[in-house]
C-alpha cells in the first residue's frame, strides 16, 4: 500500500458541477486540482436533461485535467438527498474461523446480512452506515476484528434513494467516460468532516444551501439520524434580483456575489451601483440596502422552511445548533440573518484547504475524506489511480501540488473509455 492515496470526487449540483483532485497522505488532504463550472440540464437536484448534463461534467472534468496534465478516469460520486429513506437494519451471522477470532469475513458477512431485506424495485441501496456491532451480546464496539466470539451482529443504517434518480446520475457519469470508484450520500460525506465531533455527538442541524435546493440533515449520538430536501436555494435570489431591478439573470448574479448582503441593518447605504436593465440603454442605480432586503426576504423564507422541516422530522432541540455551508454562505450578513431568524447557534464551515477554502466545495472535499476513511477501515485502498498518465509525461504528486498552488495551468487531458457502472455499483 502506498503511503498517498489520489482520489477525485464529483459533485453534481443544480448550479455548479465540482471536481476535485485531492492526495490523501497520513490523515492530511492536499487539494491538487479543481473543475468548477456551471451545470446544465438539473433542476432542484434532479438531472432534466442527460445531455446537457454530460456536457456540464466534462467541461469540469477537463478544467481539473488541465491543471494536473493528467486524464481522470474515475471518480468518488455524491448522490443529493432526494427522496432518500433511511431505515434501521439489523445484521446477524455465526463466527466462521475455528478460534472463533472475528475477521475482515465476518465483518463483510455481517454487513451484507443486514442488506438481505425487502428494498421496493423503485428504490436503490446507496450505503449502509454500522451504528455498533455486538459480539455475544457485548455491544457498543466500533470495531469488532481481533475479538474473539461465536456471535457477531450489527445495527446500522440503509440508506435507499429513487432507482430512477440515481441511475440518471449514473447514466451521465458513464456518457461523461467516468468510472465510479464509490458512491456516497453527499451529506453524510460532508457532514461527517464539517461537524466536529461535539457537534455530531450532541445534535446538530447541517444545512447545505445549493443553487436551486438545500439539504436539513441531522446528525446525533455521532450518525446521521435524518435527511430531506427543501426545494428553495440561492438560486432563487439571483432570479428575485433579476424580476425585480429589471436586469439579466447572468448580472443579477453578478450583483449577488460583488454586493449581496443578507442583513439589512448592517448592509451598507452609501455606494450605489449601476445595473443594467432588460431592454433598455439606461443603467438603474441601487444601494446594497436596497438589495439586501430582496435578499433577506428569500433568505428569511428559507429559514423558517428548514426551522419547518426540522419540526417535521421531529427535532425539538438543537444542542449542538446550526451548521451552514453552500455557496450563499460566505455572503455577508448571512451568520445575523440565521442567528436572528432559528434563535440558536450558528455558524459557517468552509474547508480549510488552499484552492477551495470557499463553502461550496465543502461537499467535494467531504467526499474525498469519507472516501478515504470507508476504505481505510474496511481495507480496500485501491492499488489502481484515478488519474492516468498523459504519454510521455509522469505523475508526480509534490509538483502538481506546487503547480496548483501557484495556480498554472497544464496542457488539457484526453478522455478514456468508461466502463459500465450499471452492475454492482455498491459494494
Amino acid at each position: 500500500m502506498s503511503q498517498s492515496e489520489l482520489y477525485v470526487s464529483l459533485d453534481i449540483g443544480s448550479s455548479s458541477i465540482k471536481v476535485l483532485v485531492g492526495e490523501v497522505d497520513g490523515g492530511s488532504l492536499h487539494v491538487v486540482g479543481v473543475g468548477n463550472v456551471q451545470s446544465a440540464g438539473i433542476r432542484k437536484g434532479t438531472i432534466i436533461d442527460i445531455d446537457a448534463t454530460v456536457q456540464s461534467i466534462k467541461k469540469a472534468v477537463e478544467q481539473a485535467e488541465r491543471m494536473i496534465g493528467m486524464k481522470i478516469n474515475e471518480v468518488v460520486l455524491g448522490i443529493p438527498a432526494n427522496g432518500v429513506l433511511l431505515q434501521d437494519v439489523k445484521g446477524v451471522v455465526a463466527v466462521n474461523s475455528e478460534n472463533r477470532e472475528i475477521t475482515d469475513d465476518d465483518l463483510d458477512r455481517v454487513m451484507k446480512s443486514a442488506q438481505v431485506m425487502s428494498v421496493p424495485p423503485d428504490r436503490e441501496i446507496v450505503n449502509i452506515i454500522p451504528k455498533q456491532f455486538i459480539v455475544d451480546d457485548y455491544g457498543e464496539i466500533t470495531d469488532p476484528r481481533g475479538m474473539i466470539g461465536v456471535r457477531l451482529e450489527m445495527d446500522g443504517t440503509l440508506i435507499t434513494t429513487s432507482k430512477t434518480l440515481v441511475h440518471n446520475i449514473l447514466r451521465c457519469v458513464e456518457r461523461a467516460g467516468l468510472n465510479i470508484r464509490e458512491i456516497y450520500l453527499q451529506p453524510l460525506a460532508a457532514g461527517t468532516f464539517a461537524l466536529t465531533e461535539d457537534e455530531k455527538d450532541h445534535g446538530t442541524a447541517y444545512i447545505d444551501i445549493g443553487g436551486g435546493s438545500t439539504t436539513v440533515s441531522v446528525f446525533a449520538e455521532n450518525r446521521l439520524m435524518s435527511t430531506s430536501v427543501i426545494p428553495v436555494g440561492g438560486d432563487h435570489i439571483t432570479k428575485d434580483l433579476s424580476i425585480i431591478l429589471k436586469t439579466p439573470t447572468e448580472q443579477a448574479r453578478k450583483i449577488k456575489h460583488q454586493y449581496g448582503h443578507a442583513f439589512y441593518d448592517d448592509a451598507s447605504d452609501d455606494e450605489l451601483f449601476e445595473v443594467p436593465v432588460i431592454g433598455a440603454d439606461s443603467k438603474d442605480q441601487y444601494s446594497q440596502r436596497y438589495i439586501s432586503e430582496i435578499i433577506g426576504v428569500r433568505l428569511e423564507e428559507l429559514f423558517d422552511l428548514v426551522l419547518e422541516e426540522l419540526f417535521q422530522m421531529g427535532v425539538r432541540d438543537l444542542p449542538g445548533g446550526v451548521v451552514l455551508t453552500g455557496g450563499i454562505t460566505k455572503m455577508d450578513g448571512i451568520l445575523q440573518l440565521a442567528r436572528h431568524v432559528m434563535k440558536t447557534r450558528v455558524r459557517v464551515h468552509t474547508p480549510e484547504y488552499i484552492g477551495v477554502r470557499e463553502p461550496m466545495y465543502t461537499t467535494s472535499v467531504g467526499l474525498i475524506r469519507y472516501a478515504h476513511m470507508q476504505e481505510e477501515y474496511f481495507g480496500k485502498l485501491s492499488d489502481a489511480s484515478p488519474v492516468l498518465a498523459i504519454e510521455g509525461t509522469e505523475y508526480n504528486t509534490s509538483t502538481k501540488k506546487k503547480a496548483f498552488e501557484k495556480n498554472t495551468v497544464k496542457k488539457p487531458g484526453i478522455f478514456s473509455k468508461a466502463k459500465n457502472v450499471f452492475d454492482n455499483f455498491f459494494e
